[in-house]
């Protein structure tokens, strides 16, 4: 039997044991993991309002605007600063 035939030599094998952690990295872009926040979100609207009335609806949706808003905001600076620089490359 020809040894370029076997699927699983040492060869092989030792190639995707390198190649593995190389391709987990890419599992990693894009979107961060969500943070589950709805545990500070609630209490910090139950301190002040009683769970259920209006008022702590009104107060976890604003909650969830400024949080939209904050990524919103951190994702333009990521974009402003990547443009920068495209537009601006240092030569070493």
């Amino acid at each position: 039997m020809d040894r370029k035939m076997r699927p699983n030599s040492p060869r092989t094998l030792l190639a995707l044991l390198l190649l593995a952690p190389l391709l987990a990295g890419c599992l990693e872009r894009g979107q961060p993991t969500m943070v589950d926040t709805s545990g500070d979100d609630d209490a910090f609207c139950a301190r002040s309002h009683a769970a259920g009335s209006p008022d702590y609806v009104n107060c976890r949706k604003d909650r969830d605007v400024q949080r939209a808003n904050a990524n919103s905001r951190a994702d333009k600076r990521q974009r402003n600063l990547g443009e920068y620089m495209l537009n601006n490359p240092t030569r070493p």
